[in-house]
């Protein structure tokens, strides 16, 4: 029996691994696909410390600026506590080699690593890697976790948690290569599978495979969610493929303009506004472009690289010398798993959610850019030591198979089926309905209509299923088990934004338009348990 199983292979499970392994815990990380391919991967722009080696910045002014994007929403205690652990995580990133930017000074450690400003900081923040800062943190730790021999296993899709009473006790996978079903005990469990973006399928920046299975296991075995209306929509989407342009085009000088020429917003306000005024041109039937050109050919290769090899591959255009066609898309979730000051999921003892899957009260209503990255290192640590001491405690007892056996129910009766209607066209339609309906701009009547749409789509689910009826490697599958988790959730999006009668940081509803004092406060859904 395993004292932790970590479900997820991003920047937070890695972190967590690493805590906890440097404390003498078993570990095993599981992951449906490979530690590289990792959300985290796409976190390009910077990670957020007051270090202040781009001008004056201590940490009272993150803290500030963390609490002003957040709308109100946010736990001031965890602000802090993340905010003040950022120097320590930067020193901690910089010791096991993440390759920072540097600046061109005689001072060495973290006190040389080069900071950019991301919109609605106050101060150029932002420790980064040209423009690849995720991906380097990313392959950093998982490197570190090979040295330290901890065990992955890879192509494992999460189908349960396995819960005894309100205690964790492991959790049930799908293997994708064998086509078996797994069970794997463990004292304590940590969740970061990343969040929800994927619901917005062909309108996100997130992999298609973000679609909250370990959000939606939470919500089977009792916990609660929190939040699930703030989903942040990034500004600047490549109009045609909805990859993401890195915020650090736009900390770096690059401009926002309409096809009238005009520039129309500060392009360093936070995410939300920028979001809403970009929506509201093409709405006026303009087309809206990032230009970077005046940065210049040499600036551009050696900050913003990937920028550049993105836009040549996925849009066909060379942003040194052509605009760069845009649209805002859903980027990141704000609400997840509802989680305590330890980050233990309310409801499940033992089980513990960091990242993008957790709602730790951080980001509120709005999400600072840079502070995700600082989320999942500080946090993820955080998680490591807690899930930790929950072990020592915990019972050696192993569960039984019921779980397991209903699992294995369940998948076969998936073979069993013969689908009626294509899942995959149900996919564009909710990832239609979702960002048309429960996007950037709402009201009450879309919603309604959104819910009553999902709710049909959640009925007709029986007469949906999979036409390759092999065992091994069936990505066939794998797609349907995730959209099983995007229907689930998508209620959750929708319900709560239709609860939420006011505009606040990225929910923005008409006839709603202003912060309403009476909706300061924390939405949470829980399923209701059956007597």
């Amino acid at each position: 029996m395993l004292d932790i199983l970590i479900i997820g292979t991003g920047g937070a499970g890695l972190s967590s691994a690493l805590e906890a392994k440097s404390q003498g815990a078993s570990i095993a990380i599981v992951g449906k696909g490979y530690p590289t391919n990792a959300q985290t991967s796409m976190a390009q722009g910077g990670i957020n410390a007051s270090l202040g080696n781009r001008g004056e910045d201590h940490t009272a002014l993150h803290i500030s600026d963390t609490i002003k994007s957040a709308h109100g929403l946010c736990d001031e205690d965890m602000v802090r506590m993340m905010c003040g652990d950022a120097r320590d995580t930067i020193d901690w990133l910089d010791r096991l080699g993440v390759p920072f930017s540097r600046l061109d000074n005689e001072k060495i450690g973290i006190d040389n690593i080069a900071q950019r400003q991301l919109g609605g900081a106050s101060a150029s923040r932002a420790c980064y890697a040209q423009d690849y800062t995720g991906l380097k943190i990313l392959h950093t730790l998982y490197d570190n976790c090979l040295k330290e021999g901890i065990e992955f296993i890879d192509e494992y899709y999460l189908l349960n948690l396995v819960v005894e009473g309100d205690t964790i006790k492991g959790a049930i996978f799908l293997d994708i290569r064998t086509g078996q079903v797994e069970q794997i005990d463990a004292k304590s469990v940590i969740i970061a599978t990343g969040g929800y973006g994927g619901l917005y399928h062909g309108y996100t920046t997130n992999s298609y495979g973000s679609t909250g299975d370990g959000i939606a296991s939470v919500l089977r075995a009792g916990g609660g969610v929190s939040d699930m209306e703030f989903v942040q929509f990034h500004p600047t989407g490549l109009k045609n493929s909805a990859i993401l342009v890195s915020e650090s085009a736009r900390g770096e000088g690059g401009y926002l303009v309409n096809s009238e020429g005009d520039r129309f917003i500060d392009e360093l306000k936070p995410r939300d506004e920028v979001a809403r005024a970009i929506f509201s041109q093409i709405q006026d039937g303009k087309d809206v472009f990032l230009d970077i050109r005046h940065l210049g050919a040499e600036t551009l290769e050696e900050l913003l690289p990937q920028e550049l090899a993105l836009c040549r591959f996925h849009e066909q255009i060379d942003p040194i010398i052509e605009l760069i066609p845009i649209k805002p898309v859903a980027h990141y979730s704000m609400g997840g798993i509802d989680v305590d000051y330890a980050l233990e999921v309310n409801g499940i003892k033992g089980c513990f959610a960091v990242g993008e899957c957790s709602n730790a009260k951080v980001h509120g209503a709005n999400r600072l850019g840079g502070n995700s990255l600082l989320e999942i290192v500080s946090f993820g640590r955080f998680a490591g030591q807690n899930a930790l001491k929950h072990s020592i405690y915990a019972s050696n007892k192993l569960a039984d198979n019921s779980q397991k056996d209903r699992d294995i129910e369940y998948i076969n009766s998936i073979y069993e089926r013969e689908p009626n209607i294509n899942f995959y066209q149900q996919r564009d339609i909710l990832g239609d309905l979702l960002y048309s309906n429960a996007g950037i701009i709402r009201d009450n009547p879309s919603l309604h209509n959104a819910l009553n749409r999902v709710i049909d789509m959640q009925t007709a689910l029986s007469q949906m299923g999979i036409s390759d009826k092999s065992k091994t490697n069936n990505t066939n599958l794998i797609d349907f088990l995730e959209f099983n988790s995007m229907v689930l959730l998508s209620p959750t999006i929708i319900s709560s934004a239709i609860a939420r009668d006011e505009s606040r940081g990225a929910h923005y509803k008409l006839g709603f338009e202003k912060e309403d004092e009476k909706f300061k406060k924390h939405i949470v859904l829980q399923w209701k348990k059956e007597l």
